[in-house]
């Protein structure tokens, strides 16, 4: 049986289209406001029409020296271009992005995934210093 943490997938965001991209400053004070975006497809364009579509994303920071990440925020999508009238039929198609905002006081790991109704589970980091 396969374990959760061995379906998430990885690659370099500039050339596959599926991995969570996280945008957020390298370093902040502590107790600072923190705005972290989230998006897939920066670099090329996930299609996210009725049948392929990304579905969620979910961020969480994991402090350092601490066992547990603690789940910041999740995102879910549900406009693929589905109607009564059929698949792709609609005008209204999700962009996936989203921004959680919120304070941090120690450095650590944000971690992000994503997940895309056909390929999967995909993932990334970035390491965020703390003053």
């Amino acid at each position: 049986m396969a374990a959760l943490n061995e379906l998430f997938q990885s690659a370099d965001w500039k050339k596959e289209k599926h991995i969570p991209v996280i945008e957020a400053p390298d370093k902040i004070k502590k107790g600072e406001a923190l705005d972290i975006k989230v998006s897939v497809g920066k670099e090329i364009a996930h299609p996210n029409t009725t049948e392929h579509h990304i579905r969620s994303i979910e961020v969480y920071y994991l402090a350092q020296g601490e066992k547990f990440p603690v789940q910041i925020g999740k995102a879910e999508f549900g406009a693929h271009g589905e109607s009564l009238q059929g698949p792709n039929a609609s005008t209204i198609y999700s962009q996936p992005q989203a921004v959680f905002s919120l304070k941090i006081e120690k450095p650590g790991t944000i971690l992000a995934s994503s997940y895309c109704n056909i390929h999967g589970l995909w993932q990334n980091s970035k390491e965020l210093t703390v003053e």
